[in-house]
């Protein structure tokens, strides 16, 4: 019998991470028993093109925040940083020099840059399109999507406000970039929700299993670390080829649950995938301190989220 060399087979990480799996595996070695239930769905909402691209205002939603110094480090090699989360949706002008970051997120901190926006806000690609006359303009606005555990949050709150600031800027078509798998699944939730009320959209994700199991109208499967769904980085090449994929994905897409995946690859070894949320990487100690550090954090994101409730 040949052997899987011989066959020229990819190595058997060298696949979609399965992160509903990960993280439930991750989250009980930690001493949390309660494993979080996903979003799972049957029926997928579907809104074709109302017109051409050329003809259409587009709208960029994302989970990323603006950068304030005031709430620690940021920047690449950041750790989990829960004093940056927001817990409200927010809109912002485009035209001015934006630095949205992802700290605040469990993102792929080992192997994702955290440093180059375009990797998760693909603005400068939009903005070249626009130029190409392959879309008519970018929104004036941008649009921010909290990451919410509460699936009835993001869709009875967060979502109409977003539908609300979409349709005052008269978007006919969103691109949602989520980061983490949380954020996966709220930018999957909310597209549901957009593509329900008539708006074309489509999810530029890493997470390929929470996408799907929620179950969108259209998902351009990126096979990059959490965090960096839009493209690899230093390399402007990959944000135009992503952002086109986007954009033929939302023309073209027969029916609702179509997935497209990029041919683009992370690097040629597939190691990296072994390494986000996984156990059998950690030391006993390591774990013990990831244990302490998530419940510190689960305390400060509760008393953010009060604070953003009460005001």
């Amino acid at each position: 019998m040949a052997k899987t060399s011989e066959l020229a087979f990819a190595p058997e990480q060298d696949q979609p991470v399965r992160y509903i799996e990960r993280t439930r595996s991750y989250y009980l070695g930690l001493g949390y028993d309660n494993p979080y239930v996903w979003a799972h769905y049957l029926d997928v909402p579907f809104a074709p093109l109302k017109k051409p691209l050329n003809q259409s205002v587009l709208g960029l939603i994302t989970t990323a925040v603006p950068f304030d110094p005031e709430k620690g480090p940021q920047g690449q090699g950041s750790p989990y940083n829960a004093a940056a989360k927001f817990y409200q949706p927010y809109k912002s002008a485009i035209n001015q020099k934006l630095d949205l970051r992802i700290a605040h997120v469990g993102i792929d901190r080992k192997n994702a840059n955290m440093e180059e926006v375009e990797c998760w806000f693909p603005l400068a690609a939009a903005r070249r399109v626009v130029e190409m006359g392959r879309l008519r303009m970018v929104s004036p606005n941008f649009y921010g999507l909290p990451t919410n555990r509460s699936q009835r949050h993001t869709l009875e709150i967060d979502a109409p406000i977003i539908l609300e600031m979409l349709r005052a800027d008269n978007v006919d078509v969103a691109v949602l970039i989520p980061n983490c798998p949380i954020c996966h699944q709220s930018q999957s939730l909310l597209a549901r929700y957009l593509e329900a009320a008539g708006i074309s959209t489509v999810v530029m994700g890493t997470a390929k299993d929470i996408v799907e199991y929620c179950g969108v109208p259209r998902f351009l499967f990126s096979d990059f670390p959490l965090g960096n769904a839009a493209a690899r980085p230093n390399d402007p090449a990959s944000q135009d080829f992503s952002f086109e994929l986007a954009l033929k994905l939302l023309e073209s897409a027969p029916a609702p649950r179509t997935t497209v995946q990029s041919p683009l690859r992370w690097s040629a070894d597939a190691d990296w995938k072994l390494d986000y949320s996984n156990l059998e990487r950690l030391s006993k100690q390591e774990i013990a301190r990831l244990s302490e550090e998530a419940e510190k954090a689960r305390v400060t994101a509760r008393e953010l989220r009060m604070n953003s409730v009460g005001s």
